[in-house]
């Protein structure tokens, strides 16, 4: 239990056409019946063009120690999205993002782990740009790389199971794949 002082992360709860229809706590949406919910991805990328990839800290409760893309999370109630990406890219990378941009308004999946935990969001997803090198905060994060993001398709292609669903999903969506031409000439 969090002190008296410390408020408790709650998320918002949304219908299937992503409209507010209450508030739970965090801890309490991710099990074997989770409720639809609002959250949202970021995909981090570095002056040359890399994109952090980042390995979930082995005590999250979904798809601990698996790699993923920058960093997720949940807005809280009345707070926009795009400052909880603030919020979030400070407290689990010590990142300050510069130009951040919607890329997938309407990404939604619904996916369980190897737990039997189900992830079941609406997760908007945006890109940013940053000029420093992670901090990695131990409890959110164990690991991170910079991955040219052909390298990343790739992988992705190769071993969708070490990644996480939202990942192989919005790397999809994001026309990741495109620039690989596996078995053809470029």
């Amino acid at each position: 239990m969090p002190p008296s002082d410390t408020p408790v992360d709650v998320v918002v709860l949304v219908d299937d056409d992503g409209r507010e229809i209450g508030t739970a706590p965090k801890s309490s949406v991710h099990g074997v019946d989770t409720a639809l919910h609002l959250a949202f991805s970021c995909h981090v990328y570095n002056a040359a063009g890399q994109t952090l990839l980042t390995r979930r800290a082995l005590e999250k409760k979904t798809w601990p120690g698996v790699w993923t893309n920058s960093f997720c999370g949940h807005p809280r109630p009345a707070e926009p999205v795009i400052s909880a990406v603030r919020r979030h890219a400070e407290h689990e990378l010590g990142l300050v993002l510069r130009d951040i941009q919607l890329v997938l308004p309407l990404f939604r999946y619904r996916a369980t782990d190897a737990s039997g935990i189900v992830e079941n969001e609406i997760c908007p997803v945006y890109t940013a740009y940053v000029d420093d090198e992670p901090r990695l905060n131990p409890s959110e994060v164990v690991e991170a790389r910079w991955v040219d993001p052909q390298d990343l398709a790739i992988s992705l292609r190769a071993t969708p199971w070490a990644f996480s669903p939202w990942l192989v999903l919005q790397a999809e969506q994001m026309h990741v794949f495109d620039s690989v031409h596996v078995g053809s000439a470029p």
